[in-house]
């Protein structure tokens, strides 16, 4: 839906205009950004859950709905960000490893006045290459922080950006392309003669966009547009959609969550009052996905407060040890994983982790080893290691913390508290019954932080909601102190094993050499452990044999190469992939005992 010459409100919140739907139906313009028109009058007796008059799915609860309405009109604008820290915190300063591709001639530290001015250019910039309101912008492009400005530059001007991880391969973008329903493309030129050279970018997009580099037949620059005029900004209402962001896709073909600015709210609620005791007061370094919503929650948060950040692309072990010994961040996050490649940094030269009071991982579960190893590595009196469990679908809800004394003792499958007041939780059984503390059974969770739906698959969104209550996927269980264990993805169970998780955790434990250990069902549906060592030392079999001799019986185990396992964009481990590579032949057992 063209939004050119759309009517527009004044607001008296923020800076900028609201952006106001055409009313056609009874739910009005924006449905038609997440292909929705036709499906709002489905039947919701079946889950339970009801719609606000946008044709949304709330989940329910009274606490939850009488808090969005206590707050209602509260939002965390994508398109915003910049500007009003630009505006609170003027000469808070920003470290980046990699020059901009957009402007790669201002180098690499900025503060953020000078980041929201890039924000602005970029904006008149999609402004005069023709991008309006509500129109869908995907970006896909090599991994560099101006991504992170191209998505607040497009969400500035009322567009819908559409994030996809340049991990992703280019196939899987053309599913997600067409999915999104012919989008402004930006792009990059290394991109499209590379992952997209056979993708038929012209016939599922609008047009493609260069995020720089000299226009081409099939694209135009951005920098063809240096010096167009400013454009006003524009706010969208807080329950409409504002950012595309998805799926880690390590069951399948990724799922497009549809984020609005009150979700954005909501989970950045509670990461900010936590995050309160550090405000100002340490640097930050982020070195995770540009793509996921976690990072712009982390951004808002230490640029509301007024702390400097570093923001490192590459984690490589390498590069991000002298990063961090030349910057000496007090807070540091990254993926799960990565933290498990970063256990080398505990004893690289310059002790790299030194500074670090505060470390924080917010997508998965991590192993209690790696915590130990990062906390040990800290010369800060008291440090805290920070974890966080959730989902992109409803943001975090649980978190738990440890300390140099607590760690060692730490189970991996703990993750711990549900996030009181904020988000509510229940374990059910296969009859949707409520379980006691100690039976496993699914997990599902109820706030007001959830996303609006799933773009072009609204039907299976609906699905995952249950009186009321949203599905996450996994198992496991609450015990009688209200804590959270995870089991397995619903989709990863294997019947001979009570949970693959404990059992990697186990193993992490005892073989220090493993930098990655994964456990998939056999083509006989038997275990099948697949392990990668630092370095890419060989495993002896006596080790292996004694480190799971009182362990459930598995297949022989498979080392491959650390980089022949399948990752998503988080550093999650694909296991399906991982079970289709060993099913046909791609990954072999060619290091142990040798």
């Amino acid at each position: 839906m063209n939004f050119d010459g759309a009517e527009r409100v004044s607001s008296e919140m923020g800076e900028g205009p609201h952006l106001r739907d055409r009313c056609d139906g009874d739910v009005g313009g924006f449905r038609d950004i997440c292909g929705l028109r036709g499906v709002h009058a489905m039947n919701l007796k079946q889950n339970g859950s009801g719609r606000a008059d946008d044709g949304f799915i709330r989940l329910g609860g009274l606490w939850h709905s009488t808090f969005r309405r206590l707050l209602s009109g509260k939002g965390l604008w994508l398109g915003e960000i910049f500007s009003d820290a630009a505006r609170k915190h003027p000469g808070t300063e920003v470290e980046l490893d990699r020059p901009l591709q957009c402007f790669a001639e201002d180098g690499l530290h900025f503060t953020v006045t000078q980041l929201a001015g890039l924000v602005d250019e970029l904006a008149a910039r999609l402004g005069a290459a023709g991008i309006r309101p509500s129109e869908r912008v995907a970006i896909y492009k090599t991994d560099n922080f101006d991504i992170v400005l191209l998505a607040c530059a497009a969400a500035r001007i009322g567009a819908v950006p559409a994030l996809l991880s340049p991990a992703l391969d280019g196939d899987v973008v053309a599913k997600l392309l067409d999915r999104i329903g012919q989008p402004w493309l930006i792009t990059d030129g290394d991109t499209l003669d590379g992952k997209l050279r056979e993708v038929p970018v012209a016939d599922i997009t609008r047009a493609v966009l260069l995020s720089a580099g000299a226009s081409r037949p099939d694209a135009v620059s951005l920098s063809s547009h240096a010096g167009a005029p400013r454009r006003q900004p524009v706010r969208q209402r807080p329950h409409d959609p504002m950012v595309i962001t998805h799926s880690s896709g390590t069951t399948g073909l990724p799922k497009l969550a549809v984020h609005c600015p009150e979700g954005f709210w909501h989970r950045q609620a509670p990461q900010k009052l936590i995050a309160w005791p550090i405000r100002g007061r340490e640097k930050a370094a982020l070195s995770m996905t540009l793509v996921h919503a976690r990072f712009y929650m982390a951004l808002e948060m230490f640029f509301s407060r007024g702390n400097s950040m570093v923001v490192a692309v590459d984690p490589d072990p390498a590069k991000i040890g002298p990063l961090l010994v030349r910057t000496r961040p007090g807070f540091l996050e990254t993926h799960p994983n990565t933290f498990v490649d970063w256990e080398v940094l505990a004893d690289a030269p310059g002790a790299p982790l030194s500074s670090v009071r505060f470390f924080n991982a917010a997508f998965d579960a991590i192993h209690p080893r790696t915590i130990s190893r990062m906390l040990n590595a800290s010369n800060r009196s008291r440090p805290l290691f920070f974890r966080f469990y959730g989902q992109s679908e409803i943001g975090p809800v649980s978190g738990y913390w440890y300390t140099r004394r607590s760690a060692p003792s730490a189970i991996g499958q703990c993750v711990g508290f549900p996030l009181f007041g904020f988000i509510s939780m229940r374990i059910v059984g296969p009859d949707g019954r409520r379980r006691r503390a100690g039976q496993p059974g699914h997990i599902e969770v109820r706030g007001p932080s959830q996303i609006l739906t799933y773009l072009g698959e609204e039907k299976r969104y609906a699905r995952e909601v249950h009186d009321g209550w949203w599905r996450m996927g996994d198992m496991g269980y609450l015990d009688r102190w209200g804590r959270l264990y995870l089991r397995d993805r619903e989709v990863d169970q294997i019947e001979s094993m009570k949970s693959n998780l404990e059992i990697e955790d186990l193993l992490m434990s005892r073989l220090d050499e493993l930098r990655e250990v994964v456990i998939v069902a056999g083509a006989h549906g038997q275990p099948v452990p697949v392990v990668a060592t630092t370095g890419e030392q060989p495993l002896g079999e006596e080790r292996w044999q004694q480190a799971t001799r009182d362990l459930p019986t598995m297949a022989p185990v498979v080392q491959c190469r650390y980089e022949q396992l399948p990752y998503t964009a988080t550093r999650k481990v694909r296991r399906r992939e991982l079970t289709r590579l060993l099913r046909d032949g791609v990954i072999v057992n060619n290091q142990v005992g040798e």
